[in-house]
């Protein structure tokens, strides 16, 4: 027996509507929150200033001596100067990390 001409059509417009649905659930739970870190981390990264103490993607420490368009100049605890894109630049460094530790 063949199937019903309504039931082919029905069957079409459900499987539009799951990928769909999929999409959504995708979106909120994927590509939204990882364009909110990428904003965030904007926004950190051009709102850095001298004496801020920073975390490389690396784990250095350093306090930033100097910024400029895109290179930042940190001092480390031994007095070393390293010249670092602000990519390299991971977070911000609290002193309430090491209390927790």
């Amino acid at each position: 027996m063949a199937p019903a001409e309504g039931a082919e059509e029905g069957s079409g417009m459900q499987t539009i509507i799951m990928f769909g649905a999929i999409f959504l659930v995708f979106y909120f739970f994927m590509i939204r929150p990882q364009m909110k870190k990428q904003k965030e981390a904007k926004k950190f990264k051009e709102s850095l200033i001298n004496g801020t103490k920073i975390v490389t993607i690396g784990g250095i420490h350093g306090k930033i001596l100097e910024v400029k368009d895109d290179i930042v100049i940190i001092e480390t605890e031994g007095g070393n100067k390293l010249k670092l894109e602000k990519n390299a630049i991971s977070k911000e460094f609290a002193a309430e990390e090491m209390e927790k530790k």
